[in-house]
């Protein structure tokens, strides 16, 4: 019998995804309101997309099997939400919320693990951080897209000054997740501390890694570790690669303290993406963020190498079945996701088309492309953008090693015609506003 599976922000790239994991014949993929509606306001109210979820699954002429997403908040909070009323199986919601407020979530971690920054919720009024915590650090609100309003700083008038900017735009996200806070029990320091509060978090440093994974039945399995790499001598990512190069016994150690930290926070029934910050000269590893949900941007990697895109375990965990493993069989020893960026404003006047993209996958095995700008784009009107770059376009590339997905790149960007006019030249070098609200520490990409 045919499957009738609901995914919040269905987009076309992930639609085709889906459509390539085992078992898809059998299922019917429906979009549950649009990415725009989800993530294009400003002023997102979070009940009123609730009843609009709400109305659509009941006007459906058919069963609702599964509801499912891939996206950062509001979704990740709203498929719990959706999935409650009408039992179908998830994460609990107080799971999901420890994970998403970032305080709330150093607190539960730090009951169980020594692999975590220095930490502390940082008042607005406040002239200088704590004792117990040393420069350089980051402040980030609780609650954010990405890496949006997180500020590195190093002495005390950059800690005021990014407080300040912090303070004048944590409502933004923190507005609409109080909503979400209101429906679970929360211990008195994170009630106090609310949904627009600010985070200090000492610096981590070294080679960012996420470990993907799932928890069925109140039992955790990691299937995949990736790698992230920067471009030089900045915190913008350049690539995501799997599967992970780090050493065995570093492996070992983030999927230890990945399943000790999904227990504790009380995850089940869903994926989890865990991010990290390993020092190959010290051999220090810290945890950056924990995330209830598997990672889009990692599907393709996955399937270029293990066969099957990580929407295959959040498909089969919806429909209450418990996923199976898999470890290669793909057509590629490695797969990457690069990012091409540029590093100054400007205002794109050539860009390619679906034609130009379809042809070099054609021409190009292993390789597809999402654009994320078109002609007359100024790039500096981009929404969450981290504070150093402008992301053009993503670009996907499978190979036997490492210097292949290199040179499959090169090739790729011979085949994709960006022009873009500097912004002095386009005769408007006033900045446009509401494109980059800041960046830092990276948290990933699926906005």
């Amino acid at each position: 019998m045919t499957k009738n599976i609901f995914v919040l922000g269905l987009d076309e790239m992930n639609r085709q995804t889906l459509s390539s994991i085992p078992g898809s014949e059998d299922y019917r993929f429906h979009p549950l309101l649009t990415k725009e509606r989800l993530h294009g306001s400003a002023d997102l109210d979070l009940g009123e997309v609730v009843e609009e979820a709400r109305a659509q699954l009941d006007a459906f002429d058919g069963s609702v099997d599964a509801i499912i997403g891939y996206w950062d908040f509001p979704v990740s909070t709203l498929v719990p939400v959706l999935c409650a009323e009408r039992g179908l199986p998830s994460a609990p919601l107080e799971a999901v919320v420890k994970c998403e407020h970032k305080y709330w979530s150093r607190l539960e971690q730090a009951e169980v693990i020594d692999e975590i920054p220095g930490f502390a919720e940082i008042p607005f009024d406040s002239e200088r951080p704590p004792e117990h915590l040393s420069y350089p650090m980051w402040l980030k609100p609780v609650k954010s897209f990405s890496s949006e309003l997180a500020f590195r700083v190093t002495d005390d008038a950059e800690f005021r000054e990014a407080l300040a900017q912090i303070e004048e735009g944590a409502g933004r996200v923190g507005e609409p997740f109080e909503w979400v806070l209101e429906r679970v029990e929360m211990p008195e320091a994170v009630a106090k501390a609310g949904g627009a509060a600010c985070l200090a978090e000492e610096e981590c440093s070294g080679r960012q890694l996420t470990v993907e994974g799932f928890v069925y039945a109140g039992r955790p399995h990691v299937y995949g570790v990736v790698d992230s790499h920067n471009y030089p001598d900045t915190p913008s990512f350049l690539r995501y690669q799997y599967p992970s190069d780090l050493p065995g016994p570093v492996i070992q150690q983030v999927t230890e303290v990945s399943e000790k930290v999904v227990m504790r926070l009380g995850l089940d029934n869903c994926t989890f993406n865990i991010e990290y910050f390993h020092d190959p000269d010290t051999g220090r590893t810290c945890l950056l963020e924990v995330n209830p949900r598997h990672s889009q941007s990692h599907a393709r990697l996955l399937e270029f190498v293990d066969g099957y895109p990580n929407h295959a375990y959040v498909v089969e965990l919806a429909l209450g079945r418990e996923p199976h493993l898999r470890e290669g069989g793909g057509q590629h020893n490695v797969g990457a996701k690069w990012f091409l960026r540029r590093f100054s404003d400007g205002v794109v006047r050539t860009a390619p088309d679906a034609d130009d993209v379809a042809r070099m996958s054609e021409d190009i095995p292993g390789t597809a492309a999402n654009i994320l700008v078109e002609p007359g784009t100024r790039l500096s009107d981009l929404t969450d953008q981290d504070s150093y770059s402008f992301c053009l376009a993503e670009i996907f590339t499978g190979a036997n090693d490492t210097e292949g997905l290199k040179n499959t790149y090169e090739l790729c960007l011979a085949r994709l015609p960006f022009e873009i006019e500097d912004v002095e030249d386009a005769g408007d070098t006033e900045p446009a506003g509401g494109g980059r609200a800041g960046g830092g520490q990276p948290d990933g990409d699926d906005r």
